[in-house]
């Protein structure tokens, strides 16, 4: 089994590797570089290339980045550029509310906070902070996020999250997440009365991507007296034009995305006809 010492040779190996880009590093250079001896190195690269982060080259035998790094690479591209394409989102939320907003995304079956930004009012609830993470279906974001799912995959994550649930949400069982999720979809917006933490009270709304599927959610939270009705109404219907605002951007960035190599091929076949 790996130690944390094991793991961070590794990950500093990765970064080698990563460094020498499209030529490749040799195993003579990670040694000398790293510092370690052959076998730990041998032993660490094998370790690496069973993950599908590292592989080597079988003419050249000099190491690359994986074809699992490009996937983890392609879902961190997806989810920081998320942040940037929200982020005035989130601004306008926290100035128009003055309470704490946040965007958040999925991993797995469960949500991740990636910002929180800070609102005006003096008392504020710190349920919820960046790099925090909820099974799906508990918390606003959360519950968005469970909510825009098609509901075959709804059933997969309770069933996956069961036993957490029960341990550690005793006021969220999967029979009561899913009835938040169909009034969520009634509504166009989630609601947490305080059940993670009491008296922490959160609004949440979906942002999805060109095909419908969820690409993260918007939320808001407050204490308890600041999300009673008719303020309920009022917030959720700005967290709804805001995830509006960055859904029109995801749109664009992928259209964008699309258009560049389909640009790119005229250009070819129009030299070729010329």
């Amino acid at each position: 089994m790996f130690g944390s010492q094991s793991v961070d040779r590794a990950l500093a190996i990765l970064t080698m590797v990563g460094r020498a880009a499209e030529r490749g590093e040799t195993l003579t250079a990670i040694v000398a570089e790293s510092g370690l001896n052959k076998p730990t190195v041998r032993r660490l690269l094998l370790a690496l290339i069973r993950a599908g982060l590292v592989e080597q080259d079988e003419k050249s035998r000099r190491y690359f980045l994986g074809e699992e790094t490009y996937v983890l690479g392609s879902l961190a591209a997806r989810r920081f550029g998320l942040l940037e394409l929200a982020i005035d989102s989130l601004v306008r939320l926290s100035r128009r509310t003055e309470d704490a907003s946040f965007i958040s995304v999925r991993r797995g079956t469960y949500a991740v906070c990636l910002y929180r930004e800070e609102g005006t009012f003096p008392i504020r609830t710190h349920a919820l902070q960046a790099g925090f993470e909820h099974p799906l279906g508990c918390g606003a974001g959360s519950l968005a996020l469970l909510a825009a799912l098609p509901d075959d995959e709804v059933d997969a994550v309770l069933a996956a999250n069961e036993a957490v649930l029960g341990e550690d949400y005793p006021l969220l069982p999967p029979e009561r997440i899913r009835a938040d999720i169909e009034e969520t979809r009634q509504r166009g917006y989630s609601l947490n009365p305080g059940l993670i933490v009491p008296n922490s009270w959160g609004l949440g709304a979906v942002v999805r991507y060109p095909d419908g599927m969820p690409a993260g959610a918007l939320s808001i939270a407050a204490i308890d007296s600041r999300m009673q009705e008719p303020r309920q109404k009022e917030l959720g219907a700005l967290l709804i034009e805001e995830a509006g605002r960055v859904e029109k951007k995801v749109a664009q960035m992928f259209a964008s995305r699309v258009k560049a190599p389909v640009a790119a091929e005229r250009r070819i076949q129009g030299r070729n006809v010329t």
